[in-house]
């Protein structure tokens, strides 16, 4: 039987094709075996970047061995030997066989560069991917004793992975993802959420003025639609200046066309008259929540990017900056639910007298008494 003479081919069938970046590993060691001097040409590359553990280990074993003479390196192996011998102490598996090899498959030692930026580029991707699933992670963590702030130092850090990648990598205009996203939004209705979000209209209607102080809260942060239809009856009457109570808040839900068959006016009525607690918590309570599930979405999104090959690095950060930039404006609305109430500076009390003396003579009236 006649052998493969393909050194990309593997014997072992029943193992998954390795991906397009071993190869580009393969190609940067053996160009940079062959031709050592090529090393500092290799910029920005480190050994934590490759995929494959035994070839970043080679990798800086080469960095810490001296270069050889080029013209000894072409016939003497004592360069190739001395690599190996740094590497295997963290790669017990290298061979001087698979060094061989490596030379083997690269013929064109003036393409490392173009290599190493295949290797940077995948490993981009891995990262990117790591840190989404790290924010999804974080927002789904019911054991943070703050979820809220975890999940946005989280996508700081996100945010500030994509800033350093876009000084590395040359931007392309226009570039955007050409994954197709899930149609399907996140489930994020649970029981807990529903509940709270009856009690913040119960307690709302009750105390309508607190309001006019929560406007960081939007219909789009409910979800139960109907409980959104509702949150912008009592805005409405409010905005109006309009009285607010169940009776009144059925009547603005008849006119927005929320009565139906399966919701009577009597329910409605029950489900805006039992107010528990303050609106202000339930309203924070129910912006936490969509703030964590939009984190989800956004790190959902960015997973979706970064594990489709097809996609280039800077249609990663261009595609993952337009996805964080839709949790910018939730997490401003959260920051100024949050954020304390300012101090109000009394006023300086009166001085009775001195309003009772009236206001100090002119000059010109000072000088006519002279």
């Amino acid at each position: 039987m006649s052998q493969s003479t393909d050194p990309y081919e593997d014997d072992l069938d029943d193992l998954p094709s390795p991906r397009p970046v071993h190869y580009a590993e393969q190609s940067l060691l053996g160009a940079l075996l062959l031709d050592p001097h090529r090393l500092p040409d290799i910029r920005g590359l480190g050994a934590e970047q490759f995929s494959n553990h035994a070839h970043g280990a080679l990798f800086q074993a080469m960095r810490m061995v001296p270069l050889p003479d080029p013209e000894d390196h072409r016939s003497d192996p004592a360069w190739l030997n001395a690599v190996l011998a740094a590497a295997r102490p963290q790669a017990p598996g290298l061979t001087a066989s698979y060094l061989h090899t490596l030379v083997q498959v690269c013929p064109w030692p003036q393409h490392a560069p173009v290599y190493a930026r295949m290797i940077q580029s995948d490993h981009a991707r891995r990262t990117l991917l790591l840190h989404a699933q790290r924010l999804d992670q974080t927002a789904t963590d019911a054991t943070l004793p703050n979820r809220a702030v975890a999940t946005l130092a989280q996508a700081d850090a996100l945010a500030q992975f994509l800033d350093t990648l876009s000084g590395q990598f040359a931007p392309h205009p226009g570039s955007l993802p050409r994954t197709a996203m899930p149609t399907q939004p996140t489930a994020r209705s649970s029981e807990e959420a529903l509940d709270e979000e009856r009690l913040l209209l119960a307690t709302a209607t009750a105390h309508p003025a607190a309001l006019k102080d929560m406007r960081w809260l939007q219909p789009d942060d409910f979800t139960q639609p109907l409980h959104a239809a509702l949150w912008q009856c009592l805005t409405s009457l409010v905005h109006r200046a309009e009285p607010v109570d169940p009776v009144t808040v059925l009547w603005e839900a008849q006119h927005r066309g929320l009565l139906a068959d399966d919701l009577a006016a009597s329910d409605l009525m029950a489900l805006v008259s039992t107010p528990v607690g303050s609106a202000e918590y339930w309203g924070e309570r129910i912006l936490q929540r969509a703030l964590l599930t939009r984190a989800c979405d956004v790190a959902t999104r960015i997973a979706t990017y970064a594990e489709e090959p097809a996609n280039t690095t800077h249609q990663l950060i261009t595609g993952s900056r337009r996805a964080l930039a839709d949790l910018t404006a939730l997490r401003t609305r959260w920051q100024r639910s949050t954020a304390p109430a300012p101090p109000t500076t009394p006023r300086a009390p009166r001085n009775p007298a001195v309003s009772r003396a009236g206001p100090p003579p002119r000059a010109t009236a000072a000088r006519t008494l002279r």
